[in-house]
Parts: C-alpha cells; structure tokens; sequence
C-alpha cells in the first residue's frame, strides 16, 4: 500500500503519487465544500482535514502519516493553501 503509485489521467498535469495518498485527496474533495469567494472552489480548513484523515476508517492513518498525505498533496499541486483553508485542485480537462 505505501508504495504503489496510482497512474494518473494522462491529461492531468500533476504528478502522480502513491495509491494511500490519492485516496487521502479523494476523501478530503468529498469532504469540502464550496469556498465563500466561489462556488467552483472547493475547500476545508488544515485542522478539519488533518481530522477526517485520522478518524477515516478505510485509511486508518496516524497523525503523522496525515500531515505527511496534506503536506504531499500540497506539495504535489493537489492542494494549495491560502491561510488556514486547503483548497482541492482539479485538474481541467
């Protein structure tokens, strides 16, 4: 499970990562919600998502294999922050 790199939408210009941590960006997209600036944007704060990962049954993630998963995906273009809000990208296609 750690080390089995999920292959990406050939489209998608972001770097693929790791099947563990795409699943982590799937369950943090469908646990955010539209930023007040715009509908299209999804986000939800670093504090909520470090706790949805944590109490995921299906991950079954420690407090730093969470913040490992957020700092990757940010690091990776999956997310990017502004303040305290992560905000999910998707790629267009």
């Amino acid at each position: 499970m750690w080390y089995d790199v999920v292959m990406t939408d050939l489209t998608d210009p972001r770097p693929p990562l790791s099947g563990w941590i795409m699943d982590a960006y799937e369950l943090l997209a469908a646990n955010s919600h539209n930023t007040t600036e715009s509908q299209d944007r999804q986000s939800i704060s670093r504090e909520r998502a470090l706790k949805v990962l944590r109490n995921s049954e299906e991950l079954d993630l420690e407090t730093g294999d969470a913040t490992h998963a957020v700092s990757r995906l940010i690091d990776r273009g999956y997310l990017y922050e502004v303040n305290d809000e992560l905000r999910v990208t998707i790629p267009e296609n």
